[in-house]
Parts: C-alpha cells; structure tokens; sequence
C-alpha cells in the first residue's frame, strides 16, 4: 500500500509540476511540432485577405471615391437637332419662309463654387468611409483574437482536465486498494467516482466550447467551420506598457468613430455652404444654328438664369436641414468622445483585474494549494486524515490551475478589445 500511495504522490508531483509566474507559459511534458502549432499572427494576416467584412468595406471606399470625379464634372450638354416646313427629314419647304433645320447644344453651369463643394461633400464622404473600412480591420482582428484566447484557453483547460481525470482514477484505485485491505471506506470511492463523472461533465463542456471558438476563428477567416485547427501556440500573458492616461489620448486620437465623426462634421459644413450657394442662380448657356431657304444662315447665342422665387419653401429650407444636420453630427461626436473614454476604462480595469488575479493563482494561491495536497497526500498515507480531506484539495488545485489560465486569457482578451479603440497592437 505505501508504494502505491509513494507512486500516487510521484505522479501528483508530475502532473501538477511547478506553477508557472504570471505571464509565462505553463511547461509541459510534450509540446507540438512547430509546424503544427496554430500562431496567432498567421490567424490575423489569413483574416486581413480573407475576411468580406473587410472586402466589403473597402469596396464601398473605392465606390465613394469613383463619386468624387462626378460631383465636380458639369452637367452633360444638351444637344438639338431638328426641321420645320417639311415632313420629310431634314427637308427644306422652299416654298416657306418660316421652314429651317438646324442644329443647338446647350451647357448649365453652376454658380461658381458649387462644383468645388460637390466635390468636397462627396470626398469628405469617401475619407469617413475609409473610417469605417479601418474599423472593419480592427474588429475582425480583435474578434480574431479574442476568438484565439478563448480557443487557447479552453484547449488549456480541456489538457488539465484530462490529466486529473488520470490522476483521479489513480487515487479511485488505491482508495479501493485500502478498502480491500480494511483500511478505507466505501464512502471514498464512491466520492471518487463521483468527481470522475463530474470532470468528465466538464471536459465534454470544454470540447465543446473549443470546438465553437474553433467555429468561430474559421468563420472569420471565411474558411468551412468544420475545419480542424493545430493546437494554439502557449498560452502567455503580454505587458501593457501604457497607462489609463496614454490610452486615453490614443483613443481620442485614433479611434475610428472620432475619426469618421470629424470627417462627416467638415462634410456637413460643406452641405451648409452648399445649401446657402442654392440661393445663387445657375447659368444656361446655349448656342444656335439655323438654314432657311433663300436668306442667309442664322446664328443664335441664349443666356438661361433660374431664379430662386420660392426660397422661403426650398432654399431656406435646404439651409435649416443642413445646419441641422450638422448639429446631430457634432452631439454624435461628443457622445463618442464620451463614450470612448468609458469604453477604454473598461476594458483597461477588466484586464488589469486579470492580471492582478493572476499573479495571485501563480504566486501564492497554487504554490500554497499544492502544499495542502501534498501534505494531505503524506497524511492519507500515514492514516492521519481521510481520503475526502485530500479530494478536497486535488480539486481546489484542479479549479485554481484551471482559473489562472482563465484570467490570462480574460487579460488577453480585455487587450484585445481595446487595441480597436486605441489604433495600437497591445496583445504582441
């Protein structure tokens, strides 16, 4: 029985091993091949190409920019060819003083400025919508990695569940080798089998969330959803380098709604100069020519002006939308700028939890978790305690393993989630 129990205590030592600082990766027995190891850089640069959230938006940039060109170019000229006096196609009635053919083209210029603020509108459209092409990148390479992190961790907690699940099933044998021996109770094995059932509860639950973020990373790489995935790479916890001040003038200067805002605030003020310009008149300007029979050529010039008569219902009324407008588009802004701040201090806190979180599992919660299994390990062994007391502490080490990798993988995630907002990589 004593060697037993010494083998059960070699293999405890084994399998928990030493517990890894904050930020470093767990060392295991076995590790995959390199090229077998799913990398997260590979995962975003695969998304950048792939991705159609992404295609999409950067199409509509380019549609928005081929509008430019257009608002600035003059109407298409008008061009008339016609007869009179005769039936018969261009025909001369010599017989008719009044029967002609000839031929006009007609131009409407705008008044002058208009054209150049079309032209504005339509480019200060094009830029905003390249905000929003760079916020399409920046969500799926955030959701890209929080989709990574959970998928590492999950992978994680599935690899120390399967090795307690050996390590129990050894503790179940010798728990039934003392019962044979009339040294144990029936009530330990049974207590045993109990928490085998309940791990193998939980690692169908973990297979199963590693499958959906699996799922989940080929769905944002436009890949089949079925498609199998390496290992992740190990999981490690990288170091924010900024404080809450830095981030938040990052985030004023690089988030991508405040960006976009701006750019449709200075398109808005263009609409408001170009509404008070529908005041002024717009030119047409046509040329003529004219054959009759028996006189000379005739040749016209017309000058068209449109006057604005119902300014009050039409003009005046382009000016109040516009400036209105303009208005919603700065509270827009302002709501943004506020709501970027808490959004940045949300994600900042969250993961500084995490990471406090974890260096108290790493430093002081396991190390001393491990010694209360160990001590309880020697005194099961010398019939000094009973076999609950020990189960007791191997699966408040199996939860404060599985936790600390939990709250790596919550710090990652917070990182990840405010690299949108601060236009900064903070996860390498």
């Amino acid at each position: 029985m004593k060697f037993r129990n010494r083998l059960f205590f070699g293999m405890s030592l084994v399998i928990f091993g030493t517990f890894p600082a904050a930020g470093q990766a767990e060392k295991t027995i076995t590790q995959p091949a390199p090229e077998k190891v799913l990398h997260l850089d590979n995962l975003v640069t695969e998304a950048l190409r792939a991705n159609p959230e992404i295609r999409a938006a950067e199409l509509h940039v380019e549609a928005l920019q081929a509008r430019v060109p257009q608002e600035k170019a003059l109407p298409d000229p008008t061009v008339t060819v016609g007869w009179m006096g005769n039936p018969a196609p261009f025909v001369v009635n010599a017989t008719a003083a009044m029967s002609y053919r000839g031929v006009s083209a007609m131009e409407t210029f705008p008044f002058p400025g208009k054209l150049k603020l079309r032209g504005e509108i339509a480019d200060r459209e094009s830029r905003a919508a390249w905000w929003d092409y760079e916020a399409a990148r920046r969500s799926v390479v955030s959701e890209v990695k929080v989709a990574y992190y959970q998928y590492a961790y999950f992978h994680k907690a599935l690899e120390i569940v399967e090795n307690n699940q050996i390590l129990l099933e050894s503790l179940i044998k010798i728990a039934e080798a003392r019962y044979e021996a009339g040294q144990g109770l029936q009530q330990d094995i049974l207590k045993g089998q109990v928490e085998l059932s309940q791990l193998l509860e939980r690692a169908t639950i973990l297979n199963e969330q590693e499958y959906m973020a699996a799922a989940r990373i080929n769905t944002l790489l436009n890949r089949d959803p079925e498609m199998p995935l390496a290992p992740p790479s190990p999981l490690t916890q990288t170091k924010l380098t900024y404080t809450l001040d830095n981030l938040y003038r990052l985030a004023r200067t690089n988030d991508t709604n405040l960006q976009g805002d701006r750019r449709m605030i200075e398109r808005d003020e263009d609409a408001v100069a170009f509404a008070r310009k529908s005041y002024e008149p717009d030119f047409d300007v046509s040329y003529m020519y004219q054959r009759m029979p028996g006189g000379p050529n005739l040749y016209g010039a017309f000058l068209g002006v449109n006057i604005p008569v119902f300014y009050k219902s039409k003009q005046r009324q382009e000016v109040v939308e516009a400036s209105r407008d303009l208005a919603s588009e700065r509270s827009v802004r302002e709501n943004r700028e506020t709501t970027v701040n808490f959004l940045v201090k949300e994600q900042f806190l969250e993961a500084d939890q995490a990471q406090k979180l974890s260096v108290l599992y790493s430093q002081a919660i396991m190390p001393q978790s491990a010694q209360a299994l160990e001590s309880s390990e020697i005194a099961y062994e010398a019939g000094k305690t009973d076999f609950l007391t020990m189960l007791d502490n191997f699966v408040s080490l199996l939860e404060f393993r599985v936790n600390y990798y939990r709250e790596i993988s919550d710090y990652q995630i917070s990182l990840a989630r405010l690299e949108p907002l601060v236009g900064v990589e903070l996860t390498k």
